[in-house]
């Protein structure tokens, strides 16, 4: 039982480390594309790219961030405490991906897209 503790716990840890590299990688990548753009100082398309990038590095790193913090707490420690103090944090993280996600995508999840993105995939659907 100890062995399958501990591959619990060092899964866990992978799993958030994941998460927090692909946060810290995607706003290094969403940064030196910023920079990189040939006209990112007047350009409000950069900006939004920019703003678009480091959404989506935070939305999939956040799904690491609570898959980690789902098995080590059902798992490892399944104290009353800590499951409560999980619950607050999933919702929190959870509140901050639907956020993000309108921000990123501009319409909740549920919806439909809309704007150009809805254009292309009706325009495609043509015969």
């Amino acid at each position: 039982m100890a062995y399958f503790l501990s591959l619990i716990t060092t899964i866990t840890l992978i799993l958030e480390s994941l998460g927090v590299l692909i946060i810290v990688t995607g706003f290094a990548i969403a940064t030196w594309r910023f920079v990189r753009h040939h006209n990112f100082y007047d350009s409000r398309h950069a900006y939004l790219e920019y703003r678009h990038g480091i959404g989506r590095a935070i939305l999939l790193g956040l799904d690491f961030l609570i898959a980690g913090d789902l098995i080590k707490t059902v798992i490892v420690v399944n104290s009353g405490e800590q499951i409560a103090t999980l619950a607050a944090v999933v919702l929190i993280r959870a509140f901050l991906g639907f956020t993000l996600h309108v921000e990123v995508e501009g319409h909740w999840p549920w919806q439909p897209p809309h704007g150009p993105q809805r254009r292309q995939n009706h325009d495609s659907d043509a015969p």
